[in-house]
Parts: C-alpha cells; sequence; structure tokens
C-alpha cells in the first residue's frame, strides 16, 4: 500500500498490498507519486473507500478516518476533473463497486409510516447521516440491469439532497446506455403502478418525473404505441393520488410534452382530466385548472372542437363554486389571448354553455372579486357577438320565468294535495272524537304497589304556602 511514512525529512513509500486488510492509513497524493503508480494509488484509494462508517449511533466515532476517507474521495474527484484518460480498464470495477457499497443500502422505514401525510412544505425530510459519502462516480462498462434497479429504489429516500444526485445520475445512465434505457422506463413505469394502485407513498416521484419529462422530449415522431400506453395508463392515472401536489407540475410538464409531440392525444388527455376531476378538494381543483390552461396554450384549434363542450361545462361549474380561489383561476382564462381566440371562433357553443353560470354568479356569488372578473368576461362575450349575447340573455330569462312557474304549479299542486287531504271524512271523524287525557305511552309491566304509591304522592307544591297564606 502506498503510504505516507515520514522519517525524518524522508518520505518512505510503502508496497502496496492489495490483498491484506484494509489499514486505515492516509494514502499519499497523486502529485506525490510517479504516474506509473497512480492507477495503483486510485485502485487503492476506491478499496480505502469501501470501508463504511458508523454515522448514525454514534457521529463522533472514528472521525479521523472518516476524514481520510472524505479526503480520499476529493483528491479521486479532483484527479478526474483535471487528468484526461485517467479511468483505465482496471478502475471501472473497483469504481462501481466502491459506488454500490457506499450507495446501495436498505432505506429506513418512514419518519411517519402511519401518521398524517407527509407536507414537503411543512415537515422537515430524515436526511442521510452518510451523506457526505454518498456522492457517486459511475464508470461505463459495469452497469447493469440489477446495478439500475438498485439505483431506482434508492429514489425512495427522504433525503431531497440524495434524490437530486440521483435523478443526475441516472438521466446520464440513461443518456448513455442505450440498451438499459427500455428496462430503466419499465421500472419506473412499475414504481409509478405501485405508488398509484398500492402504497400511494413514495418520496422520489416527482424526481421521477423530472427525468422522464426529459426523456419525452426527446422521443422521436411518429410517438411509439408503448409511449402513448404510457401517456394515458401511467401518467393520467397520477392526478388522482392524494399527494398530487408534491409532483403536479412535473407531471404536468410531461403531459404538455406528449400533447406537444402528437396533438391527437389531446382528446383522450383532456377527457381524463375531466374524469378524475377533484369532487371536494379545491386545491386540487385549481391545480387541475392550471394544467388545463397550459394545455390549451398548445391545443390544435381542430382538436379544441372535439372536447370544448364537456370542458366548458366543467368550467361552468368552476366558476359557480363557492371556494373564490377555484372560480377565480377559472376566470382568468378569460384574460389568455390564444384561449380567447379559441372562444370566439366557438362562440355559439361556448356562450350558451357559460352564460347561465356567469350571470347568475354574477348576483349572488359572495366574493367581489369574483364579481369583477366575471362582469369582465361577459362584457368579453358582449364584445365578440353582441347578437349571441342578447339571444343568451333572452334565453337565460325564459328558462328563469319558465322555473319561476313550474315552482308555483308545483306550490299550487301541493296547496290542493293539502285541502283533499283537510276536506277527507275520515280526518273529520278521527278529529273530532275525543281523546284521553293522559294515554299510556309504553306497556310496560304494571306493579300494584308502584301505582298506588304514585296515587297517594302528594307533590312539594302542594305543602307550600304562598305569602298571602293561600
Amino acid at each position: 500500500m502506498l503510504t505516507c511514512n515520514k522519517s525524518g525529512d524522508r518520505m518512505v513509500v510503502d508496497a502496496p498490498n492489495s490483498n491484506g486488510p484494509f489499514q486505515p492509513v492516509a494514502l499519499m497524493h497523486f502529485r506525490d507519486v510517479a504516474p506509473a503508480e497512480q492507477e495503483k494509488l486510485f485502485i487503492q484509494k476506491l478499496r480505502q473507500c469501501c470501508v463504511l462508517f458508523d454515522f448514525l449511533s454514534d457521529p463522533l466515532s472514528d472521525l479521523k478516518w472518516k476524514e481520510v476517507k472524505r479526503a480520499a474521495l476529493s483528491e479521486m474527484v479532483e484527479y478526474i476533473t483535471h487528468n484526461r484518460n485517467v479511468i483505465t480498464e482496471p478502475i471501472y470495477p473497483e469504481v462501481v463497486h466502491m459506488f454500490a457499497v457506499n450507495m446501495f443500502r436498505t432505506l429506513p422505514p418512514s419518519s411517519n409510516p402511519t401518521g398524517a401525510e407527509f407536507d414537503p412544505e411543512e415537515d422537515e425530510p430524515t436526511l442521510e447521516a452518510a451523506w457526505p459519502h454518498l456522492q457517486p462516480n459511475i464508470a461505463k462498462k459495469y452497469i447493469d440491469q440489477k446495478f439500475v434497479m438498485q439505483l431506482l429504489d434508492l429514489f425512495d429516500s427522504e433525503d431531497p439532497r440524495e434524490r437530486d444526485f440521483l435523478k443526475t445520475t441516472l438521466h446520464r445512465i440513461y443518456g448513455k446506455f442505450l440498451g438499459l434505457r427500455a428496462y430503466i422506463r419499465k421500472h419506473i413505469n412499475n414504481i409509478f403502478y405501485r405508488f398509484i394502485y398500492e402504497t400511494e407513498h413514495h418520496n422520489g416521484i416527482a424526481e421521477l418525473l423530472e427525468i422522464l419529462g426529459s426523456i419525452i422530449n426527446g422521443f422521436a415522431l411518429p410517438l411509439k404505441e408503448e409511449h402513448k400506453i404510457f401517456l394515458l395508463k401511467v401518467l393520467l392515472p397520477l392526478h388522482k393520488v392524494k399527494s398530487l401536489s408534491v409532483y403536479h407540475p412535473q407531471l404536468a410538464y410531461c403531459v404538455v410534452q406528449f400533447l406537444e409531440k402528437d396533438s391527437t392525444l389531446t382528446e383522450p388527455v383532456v377527457m381524463a382530466l375531466l374524469k378524475y376531476w377533484p369532487k371536494t378538494h379545491s386545491p386540487k381543483e385549481v391545480m387541475f385548472l392550471n394544467e388545463l390552461e397550459e394545455i390549451l396554450d398548445v391545443i390544435e384549434p381542430s382538436e379544441f372542437v372535439k372536447v370544448q363542450e364537456p370542458l366548458f361545462r366543467q368550467l361552468a361549474k368552476c366558476v359557480s363554486s363557492p371556494h373564490f380561489q377555484v372560480a377565480e383561476r377559472a376566470l382568468y382564462y378569460w384574460n389568455n389571448e390564444y384561449i380567447m381566440s379559441l372562444i370566439s371562433d366557438n362562440a355559439a357553443k361556448i356562450l350558451p354553455i357559460m352564460f347561465p353560470a356567469l350571470y347568475r354568479n354574477s348576483k349572488t356569488h359572495w366574493n367581489k372579486t369574483i364579481h369583477g372578473l366575471i362582469y369582465n368576461a361577459l362584457k368579453l362575450f358582449m364584445e365578440m357577438n353582441q347578437k349571441l349575447f342578447d339571444d343568451c340573455t333572452q334565453q337565460f330569462r325564459a328558462e328563469k320565468n319558465k322555473e319561476k312557474a313550474k315552482s308555483k304549479e308545483r306550490e299550487e299542486a301541493w296547496i290542493k294535495i293539502e285541502n283533499l287531504a283537510k276536506s277527507n271524512p275520515q280526518l273529520q271523524h278521527d278529529q273530532r272524537k275525543e281523546r284521553p287525557m293522559v294515554r299510556r305511552k309504553s306497556e310496560l309491566p304494571q306493579d300494584i304497589y308502584t301505582t298506588k304509591a304514585l296515587e297517594s304522592h302528594r307533590r312539594a307544591d302542594d305543602m307550600l304556602t304562598t305569602h298571602d297564606g293561600l
């Protein structure tokens, strides 16, 4: 082993012993050995870094040797960064082995497995105690499916720093290893399936979606059937998970990337969003409205026509929502120029759907901000097509009058039924019949002694006299 042993002013280089046990000593620096010895020294440093230390139960133990390991890792990074063609064939398996020994481990149990849902904005994640030693450099030739699977399993770590580096590492592996691409996509699919249909808990969904966003961006056209199935069967069902807020921006980006690649997917995507639309979760509804606007920003006019009616029926419900943020977010669509151009081209279909909700809530919604936004939307509709607007107004008033007439008719029918009931001879006979002043409420067994005691009992009022002496 190449070590630094000082004897007076002289530095002695020990002979390497690759078969012997690890000796926790500081190895020499690369600049202090001959170029011919640097490969051997690099391998020794890699093997030195395969020793694991306790960072959890006793963080202060072996501080000297932890520092030796940290320094060795830093020196290797610096050596690779500033020198070219230094990673030779014998180094590859050693690097992969060192990475696997330090990185692949059983993740600890969730910090709150049965309690409330983990909130990344409020709760502190459990950070990996040994993080300084978990920063990877990977060699190319020795990475296989098992290695990738273990790498993907680590995405469930609660430590966001680890997940961030894993994201970069996996993305680079995907870019360089063409033979592993299908396997990586398949294993990510399996993680998503398990997350959607079994656990509803995984810490790395956002990072995996971020990787997929870049992968989808590079898909060749026309899209393969496999990729379309991935969108419809994997990505879209992710919208129904409770923890959507944790990864929604990345998910929306992936969906929009698909639609930019193939506009014919717009109809199934929009219909799936409407299918999964939240019924009782207003913040989630706002997220859906955000994503829907991103989709409308890239939608083709020919595809818009296919989804306009169900889409605007849902928007009408959102405008009528008592939650002002939902109504406000829906009404912001009327500030989007491209969406307004689509509405203008199809006003004859859209205005009759939207007008009742807009007109009704312009008078009844509790929030004044919503009133202003509704007036703005109605004004834009009026400027768009005055005649159509007037027709919708008249139709709405006619519907209101019809509703009032039906309501009055219903009320009169009930009054008639009530009068008929009152004039029923049987009812009148029952009313004339004398009824006892006191009726026994139950058929409990009667005890003769209890009955006599109750009859002979004198109320306290009978024994009290008033101020008048009466």
